[in-house]
């Protein structure tokens, strides 16, 4: 057994109290005394918090899971050294033959957790069902939805989460077959309208890919898709590195979205010294905290979800069970993963503790624990 003593954040508040882990990793019981959010943030004790669950992850420590062979678990254990410990691991849109070889690769990755690294969840499939005239950093590899396509996919690799642009022809018949088929889908890297955004709310797409990046913006008199999130959405993920999106306009999202979460949308440059890295086809250049094309693009991030509970915490003023939430809580309950996301007797034993500074002092993935050497 293993057991783990300081303020623990539950779904219902902050003990003062001690967790302990049975031998298959996960939780066999919580003790203590219920503690207020406040006096918990002030003390100096560690505070033990659900792992986090990073939705969007394209890479980190030099590696890009578009690779293949071992690069996906380099990167879980990028990310696993900054407290993030289950992720979907995130294609970048490409010709058939170069995303079923990264699936090829993945199918094994997802199958079995690598030693010292994040649970790889699934696939974040984003794209190539895009529209070509909002690629981002996305090569321009875009096609319609083909089931066909899907299934095969599918085949090599479980596919947790779809990006889509519901404007292109076939998209909004294809979303009913996509969410039937166990698919999430997001909308994103879109130019729709907010009427094509409802339209796909109606049909089963549930949430929006990088809120506010690449998609159709905010005008009063013609609200674009970033009109139909902050109207109507329940779940939406948002970069919070302070680069992709402005601190207003993620308070304004964080008013309107309930369970607005956070995603790294990290590249191979996360946890890396300026220079130059792939992701995907593209080149992209680390310099000056962000990660651009050599057009200027923003292309992914740097960022990993630790400095975005920061971020939320010391830029942003959010409570720290709050900012927890934001990023491992309902991420997980986008997936339905109820022993994910939480601290509870039952659930996974995927565990951050945070020193005073909300830096992590130890990770625990399923139990194990995490060396943190890569994370200082």
């Amino acid at each position: 057994m293993t057991r783990l003593a300081g303020h623990i954040l539950t779904p219902r508040g902050f003990l003062d109290g001690e967790l302990e882990l049975d031998a298959s990793g996960r939780i066999a019981r919580i003790d203590g005394t219920p503690l207020s959010a406040g006096a918990a943030r002030k003390s100096r004790t560690p505070k033990l918090l659900p792992g986090f669950v990073d939705l969007h992850v394209h890479g980190g420590g030099g590696r890009d899971v578009m690779e293949g062979g071992d690069a996906a678990a380099a990167v879980a254990r990028l990310h696993a050294a900054h407290g993030t410990t289950s992720l979907l691991a995130t294609t970048m849109t490409a010709p058939p033959d170069e995303l079923q070889a990264a699936l090829a690769a993945l199918g094994p990755a997802c199958r079995e957790r690598a030693p010292g690294a994040a649970r790889i969840l699934g696939v974040h499939l984003e794209g190539p069902y895009l529209n070509p005239r909002k690629l981002g950093a996305q090569p321009d590899c875009t096609r319609p939805v083909d089931a066909d396509e899907l299934r095969r996919l599918a085949a090599l690799a479980p596919i947790r989460l779809v990006t889509l642009a519901p404007e292109m022809e076939g998209h909004l018949d294809a979303l009913e077959a996509l969410v039937g088929a166990g698919h999430r889908v997001q909308l994103g890297h879109t130019l729709g309208s907010y009427e094509d955004g409802l339209q796909a709310l109606s049909r089963g797409a549930s949430g929006f890919t990088h809120l506010f990046n690449a998609m159709s913006p905010l005008h009063h008199r013609d609200p674009g898709m970033v009109g139909a999130a902050l109207a109507h959405a329940t779940y939406a993920e948002i970069i919070p590195d302070l680069l992709h999106v402005h601190a207003g306009a993620i308070r304004a999202a964080l008013r309107a979205i309930p369970r607005l979460y956070c995603v790294s949308d990290a590249t191979a440059a996360a946890g890396m010294p300026d220079g130059e890295y792939r992701l995907g086809r593209q080149r992209v250049t680390k310099c000056l905290g962000g990660v651009r094309l050599a057009d200027g693009t923003l292309a992914g991030s740097t960022l990993t979800l630790d400095q975005a509970l920061r971020n939320l915490v010391l830029e942003l003023g959010l409570d720290l069970t709050d900012a927890s939430r934001r990023v491992s809580t309902y991420p997980a309950e986008y997936l339905d993963l109820a022993d994910r996301g939480r601290l509870a007797p039952g659930a996974w034993g995927d565990i951050v503790e945070l020193d005073a500074h909300l830096r992590p002092s130890a990770v625990f993935v399923e139990g194990e624990a995490i060396g943190l050497a890569h994370a200082r």
